[in-house]
């Protein structure tokens, strides 16, 4: 197979690839390469673009221009070739909920060729990983999410795949398993195995090496998640917490828009408020650390001031670091 390499070293690799269904542009030129044992991550919201991208990386769809290699192959004239050395899982857990555990492990590796020692080498294996020697012989169906979840994993990477591409693996699955589910990425990376991970998941994102924002199909930003935050980042991070948040926002949204406050965005963060406040409003300088409201920061004061006239209570308003989602709100709306 060392024909088929490509001989920059990239597992994957995407010059200008495009993707259009009649008038409507899924992926627009988009350009990037993944390392050898690199965990990469695909961000952006539902219909970003994310799965048609990998599904022309799988062969599934032919691009409309541009070009893609995965281990060197062309996915649109070789994906036979392509495939034995490639692994898929998509957030829908294509398992047979009939079989048992063990046996979608064997069908999936009788699929991709396995039989005799490797084959029962391989479903020990993928039983270990997934903690299901004791529920080898449980039907699918019976199976919890996460179960399913490390199940599907083990069945798409049963032929000891070099790339593997996943694509929102742990839609609807609780976060301990979440979690769990990232251990065994990193494990397989660890082996030198190239994951390509889609997501709408920031916290997921942020355990990505790399990690590419799509928007609307085109990529807006590439880089490590703490570089991005850096250079995509414009503005600084106001976290407030006060009683009724949505109240809350209402009233600083309408101060936005009166002009008032110099905020970029005003988003609500599970129980908080983040509002990105532009550069140019004096205010401390930018620190991880948090920084409490005080006679020193006109900024927090003010937006102490405008929720304690509206009747709210607030619990603090402090200087934090940007999240990726954060970041990733700034990225699109400098676009």
């Amino acid at each position: 197979m060392s024909e088929h390499r490509n001989q920059d070293g990239h597992p994957i690799l995407v010059e200008n690839l495009s993707k259009q269904f009649g008038d409507f542009t899924a992926v627009d030129d988009v350009s990037f390469y993944v390392n050898r044992g690199e965990v990469y991550g695909w961000l952006g919201p539902n219909g970003a673009g994310k799965t048609t991208t990998i599904r022309m990386l799988l062969g599934l769809v032919k691009p409309s221009s541009g070009q893609c290699r995965v281990l060197g192959y062309n996915p649109a004239t070789e994906a036979k070739a392509m495939q034995a050395q490639v692994g898929y899982m998509s957030q829908l857990f294509t398992l047979y909920r009939d079989l048992t555990a063990r046996e979608n492990i064997r069908f999936y590796g009788q699929a991709y060729g396995l039989s005799g020692k490797r084959l029962r080498r391989r479903e020990a294996e993928i039983l270990d990983m997934a903690g299901l020697e004791r529920g080898a012989g449980t039907l699918t169906a019976n199976l919890s999410g996460g179960w399913k979840q490390r199940l599907a994993l083990g069945c798409a990477i049963v032929h000891e795949p070099e790339v593997v591409f996943l694509d929102e693996p742990t839609a609807g699955v609780d976060p301990i398993s979440r979690r769990e589910f990232w251990d065994l990425i990193y494990g397989m990376a660890k082996g030198g195995v190239t994951v390509l991970v889609t997501t709408h998941y920031m916290d997921e994102a942020e355990l990505c090496q790399r990690v590419g924002f799509l928007n609307r199909g085109k990529l807006i930003a590439l880089d490590t998640p703490d570089a991005l935050k850096e250079s995509q980042m414009r503005g600084r991070v106001l976290e407030i917490s006060a009683e009724d948040p949505d109240r809350a926002m209402r009233v600083l949204r309408a101060a936005q828009a009166e002009g008032r406050l110099a905020f970029d965005e005003v988003a609500l963060y599970g129980a908080e408020i983040h509002a990105v406040v532009t550069e140019t409003v004096p205010g401390p300088a930018r620190d991880p650390d948090e920084v409490l409201v005080s006679d020193q920061d006109p900024v927090s004061d003010q937006v102490a001031g405008l929720l304690s006239e509206a009747g709210l209570t607030v619990h603090g308003v402090v200087w934090i670091a940007p999240t990726l989602e954060d970041v990733f709100i700034s990225a699109v709306k400098a676009r």
